[in-house]
């Protein structure tokens, strides 16, 4: 799997996954966030490579993460990860599988990178002010916690997954900024509940840091493979 993985690639995977680890037991985190913190960053390392096999660890992610969201009364979190994220990872593997390079042309990564241009943000950008709002209002009715930033990291994270499964580099973009807004998250609920499963705070840390390489190594794909097609 570490295979064409360059030296910082392998280091990051390892000493963030032990990090994680490490955390979970230091702060008594439940069996359960731990899995959820180790699959999340082992899937997040993984996409930011473009590797496909991001996706089987995905699958335990999102069926874990969404679960814990609930009981914490983020139902924002918990319907985006069991309604919308857990079905993606599936299509997300069929069409990566589908749109993969030829054994021959694998550099590291799986699949081609694209894209968006101006029209495209256009329609993503006009999609996300409308979604917000339109959620944000929903999630407050039905009683939810933090509705505002709840909704609007549900709603980047439905465009940033939808960039993901088509390959475009601009996800990162939008990663970057939910990793923001879920870290605010976190730290809010669980200092009002006083829960215990903070590795699931230093996995979004963690996501943070990744997804600022991600979109680095995203922009270099995209080039060399802009570059090869002239």
């Amino acid at each position: 799997m570490l295979k064409d993985w360059t030296l910082f690639e392998k280091t990051w995977l390892i000493i963030s996954v032990a990090i994680i680890t490490f955390l979970g037991f230091l702060w008594n985190d439940t069996l359960l966030g731990m899995i959820s913190s180790i699959a999340g960053i082992i899937c997040v390392v993984l996409v930011a490579k473009g590797k496909i096999s991001s996706y089987l660890f995905g699958i335990i992610q999102c069926s874990t993460y969404g679960y814990i969201s609930y009981t914490y009364g983020l139902y924002g979190e918990s319907m985006l990860n069991l309604l919308f994220f857990l079905p993606s990872q599936f299509i997300g593997f069929y069409l990566w599988w589908k749109n993969r390079k030829n054994a021959n042309q694998i550099n590291g990564e799986d699949v081609y990178a694209k894209r968006l241009n101006r029209k495209q943000w256009m329609y993503v950008l006009v999609f996300v002010v409308v979604s917000y709002i339109g959620y944000s209002a929903f999630l407050a009715k039905v009683g939810a916690n933090l509705a505002g930033l709840d909704g609007l990291a549900v709603v980047l994270s439905v465009v940033a997954q939808l960039l993901l499964v088509l390959r475009f580099a601009e996800q990162w973009l939008m990663w970057i900024i939910i990793n923001v807004i879920t870290i605010t998250l976190w730290i809010v609920i669980l200092v009002r509940s006083g829960g215990n499963d903070w590795t699931l705070l230093a996995m979004w840390v963690a996501f943070l840091i990744n997804s600022i390489y991600g979109y680095v190594n995203w922009l270099r794909i995209s080039k060399v493979e802009r570059n090869e097609a002239q």
